[in-house]
């Protein structure tokens, strides 16, 4: 899958990843949706070419699930290092 596909698989897995982990986000929708973008195309990334797992085709639930733990991941972080600097 190219790069415009991880793309759109991300900003779906972004507004998934909002829906799991409820609470306020620091950097309001449009830094979770790019969030969202980022974490699909890292997941992607990171499975390919660290652990050898092929993403699949577009539809395929591997896809979808690889590009929804990379948007949980990096939400996490955001919320941990942006979350930090609101509370100062």
């Amino acid at each position: 899958m190219g790069i415009l596909g991880w793309v759109v698989v991300g900003l779906v897995a972004g507004a998934l990843a909002t829906l799991v982990m409820p609470g306020k986000d620091p950097g309001g929708i449009l830094v979770t949706v790019i969030l969202g973008i980022l974490g699909g195309l890292l997941g992607g990334f990171v499975s390919s070419r660290l652990f050898g797992i092929s993403t699949g085709a577009f539809f395929d639930l591997r896809t979808w699930i690889i590009a929804l733990i990379g948007s949980i991941v990096l939400l996490v972080i955001d919320r941990l290092v942006i979350g930090r600097r609101t509370r100062r």
